[in-house]
């Protein structure tokens, strides 16, 4: 879509610039109809789509890149919930070194608020560059209120939760719904 997209524009550029202001309104209107339909199915598919919920313990793939909750460690106090989440970080490219730039981890609950992790100094960068088959396992700690309920771990790459891209890759835009795609780690 982005090479029809530069395509279709530079042509329409070209056209105005000749001074065929109509043929070139002709084929933006052509282009702007065809972008509307991509996006308006790609939040239908979303829309209609059932959440996805990946089991603890399941490998959550982004191509070659991938994300394992292991483990769950929940420790209740009276204002709070503490969960510590054990990640393996791996990758299954089989020839090329691979990483996830700008990678991030949050806990959403049941009203979609989001949670960072603690900082860390010492934990892994979920972004770190992995060889084939390699994989590491490090830590991340979310402190929650102790209202929260229905909490999953979402991740992503390359772009904010519920960004851009979300919209431009059909059936990935269930954020905007309330159903995004979690590993569940607490009911």
């Amino acid at each position: 879509m982005f090479l029809v997209s530069a395509v279709t524009l530079l042509a329409c550029a070209v056209f105005a610039a000749r001074g065929q202001r109509g043929r070139a309104a002709k084929i933006l209107r052509i282009y702007a109809l065809g972008a509307a339909s991509y996006l308006l199915t790609g939040l239908l598919v979303s829309f209609l789509t059932p959440q996805r919920i990946i089991p603890i313990g399941s490998p959550w793939c982004f191509d070659d890149w991938c994300l394992t909750a292991e483990a769950v460690r929940v420790t209740p106090s009276a204002s709070n919930i503490s969960y510590d989440v054990a990640l393996r970080i791996s990758s299954r490219a089989r020839r090329v070194t691979q990483r996830a730039k700008g990678a991030w981890v949050y806990l959403i609950d049941e009203h979609g608020r989001r949670y960072s992790p603690e900082a860390d100094p010492s934990a892994l960068p979920l972004d770190l560059a992995l060889a084939p088959g390699q994989s590491v396992t490090t830590h991340r700690v979310f402190r929650l209120p102790a209202e929260a309920r229905q909490v999953g771990l979402v991740t992503g790459h390359g772009g904010p939760y519920c960004g851009a891209m979300d919209f431009l890759i059909i059936g990935s835009a269930s954020c905007l719904f309330g159903r995004p795609t979690m590993i569940r780690v607490a009911p």
